[in-house]
């Protein structure tokens, strides 16, 4: 686990709209926290749009990036050198996975699966900003709700588990519906 606080990875998710056009979102995984991050959302993803993302990213992460000591991508065209210059000028070491091996970089496609099965296999996106929305409130729901096997059922953005209620009369369990009723919470 002392590993996993220090690495981030990252992989591209690909969706398909209602009227059959594509889009692409480029999303960060920090191994440590399993804290979700959407970079960006764009139906023509460019190295260029990839470094921009790469420093949005950094600049969002603020003090917090200086915990992390490697990045895990795999080796599309889209991550070129300024791209990895980004995470470099941090002291974050880029580590590429091998070519078709997709379980290097597993922590990453396991959140994008999850997603897809939660959210986005049982939505129609409409367009590039409907993407954006859905892709933000899921981010926001998996980071402040979503508990982990790894860190003892515990949400990303949460320190510790909530005291438990001693009398269950006095409290109502409470429903919120995320992204339509797609995903509740339950408090």
């Amino acid at each position: 686990m002392a590993q996993a606080d220090g690495v981030i990875a990252c992989d591209f998710l690909h969706i398909d709209l209602v009227d059959l056009r594509r889009v692409y979102a480029l999303v960060f995984l920090e191994h440590g926290t399993r804290r979700l991050h959407i970079a960006g959302v764009t139906a023509h993803p460019t190295a260029q749009w990839t470094v921009q993302q790469a420093r949005s990213l950094a600049v969002d992460l603020g003090l917090r990036l200086e915990s992390l000591r490697f990045l895990v991508r795999d080796r599309d065209r889209k991550y070129t050198e300024s791209f990895d210059a980004v995470f470099a000028s941090e002291g974050i070491e880029t580590l590429k996975t091998a070519p078709r091996v997709p379980r290097v970089n597993a922590h990453c496609e396991r959140v994008i699966g999850t997603l897809r099965r939660e959210a986005l296999d049982r939505l129609l996106i409409l367009n590039e900003a409907h993407a954006r929305r859905v892709l933000d409130v899921y981010a926001f729901h998996c980071n402040g709700h979503r508990p982990h096997q790894a860190r003892g059922q515990l949400p990303p953005l949460a320190q510790e588990h909530p005291a438990p209620s001693t009398d269950l009369t006095a409290h109502r369990l409470i429903r919120t519906r995320v992204l339509g009723g797609v995903i509740n919470e339950y408090r």
